[in-house]
């Protein structure tokens, strides 16, 4: 026993072992980092590299839509706190926009304060799986001091254009098109969020939504080196500029956002990024599908990334002049395949 107490304290107390062992746990803890980042920000698939095609004919007409639901939705600041108004008409442009494809709207619909409030959905039956869900949405308000016009009518415009596009898909899971009411502060992360209620109400249903994708602020791009930011420490992983669409999601989502993003690159001819990130990450989780993550469904966020590249996020210049439509109508292409996919279309 004494033999093995004078073992321990040499083993403690000798100089050199104690740096070994300072130097071993240092680099086990360096080789758990580096294969946590690597977890995070490896992605199947390789982004589109090199000059972007011209449009094609089909990619046109999406380009002038977009730019019609801009304008239409996000030309003026539009929210429930100090234009109700200018809120309750972008939502009809919403309805009737869906009902002229042939849709049947359904709205979820509330009261804050004097004034209602409604999420608009439109849906395309589930064939062979019946049970399952696909949700793409994407919030409708914009924040007090702005039009919105990237933040988010870049986003709604798109939902809108996907749900023209897969009007005649064969899903065999349910598809729905969901436009938030309310994501923008005061609102976001309290129980008046639109997608905060809907989310609410799809976990009381016992619904099974299995992937949702919240289209948010995705219609600003720049080649310009340093155009783009990231916060720590994801700058040492991913470009300077600005030109990618960017799918992020938290780590539970991991296996939708990999799954998404490769059929994304299957589609689209266009740059493209992607993370698994703690949402404890500055703007991993800012958008509506925090709402569906906090009722366990797996769900991402497909960004231009907003605040860490959009000059004009949150003010009164976020105008539909800055939404750059053609590379939108590219992106637009790609995320039709990639729902398609993850639909299970025919």
């Amino acid at each position: 026993m004494e033999g093995r107490e004078d073992e321990l304290r040499r083993l403690f107390c000798d100089p050199t072992c104690t740096r070994a062992v300072r130097v071993f746990l240092w680099l086990s803890l360096g080789a758990a980092l580096a294969g946590f980042v690597w977890y995070m920000v490896v992605v199947p698939g390789r982004s589109h590299n090199g000059p972007l095609a011209p449009l094609t004919p089909e990619e046109r007409v999406i380009a002038e839509n977009l730019r019609r639901h801009v304008a239409a939705v996000a030309a003026r600041e539009h929210n429930v706190i100090n234009h109700p108004a200018a809120l309750e008409a972008a939502a009809r442009h919403i309805e009737f926009a869906l009902f002229a494809l042939g849709y049947d709207v359904d709205t979820q619909r509330w009261k804050v304060g004097r004034e209602e409030v409604r999420n608009i959905e439109a849906a395309i039956p589930a064939g062979a799986r019946a049970g399952e869900i696909v949700v793409v949405g994407a919030h409708y308000d914009s924040v007090v001091g702005s039009p919105g016009a990237n933040d988010n009518g870049s986003g709604v415009a798109a939902l809108l254009e996907l749900a023209r596009l897969l009007k005649g898909a064969k899903p065999a899971r349910a598809l729905r098109f969901v436009a938030f009411v309310n994501e923008e502060p005061p609102f976001y992360g309290g129980g008046e969020m639109g997608s905060r209620r809907y989310a609410r109400r799809s976990r009381e249903r016992g619904e099974n939504v299995v992937a949702m994708f919240s289209l948010e602020t995705i219609g600003y791009y720049s080649d310009r080196p340093g155009s783009q930011r990231y916060p720590f420490p994801l700058s040492f992983f991913y470009p300077s500029a600005g030109g990618f669409l960017a799918f992020v999601s938290n780590l539970s989502s991991r296996g939708l956002l990999h799954e998404a993003l490769l059929a994304f690159r299957r589609h689209a001819a266009f740059p493209s990024e992607g993370v698994a990130a703690p949402a404890f990450i500055p703007g991993v989780d800012w958008s509506d599908h925090w709402a569906f993550w906090k009722e366990g469904y797996p769900a991402l966020m497909v960004t231009d990334t907003a605040p860490y590249r959009y000059p004009h996020y949150h003010s009164a210049q976020d105008t539909p002049d800055k939404v750059d439509y053609e590379r939108l109508a590219r992106v637009v292409t790609g995320l039709a395949g990639m729902l398609r996919e993850t639909a299970r279309s025919d």
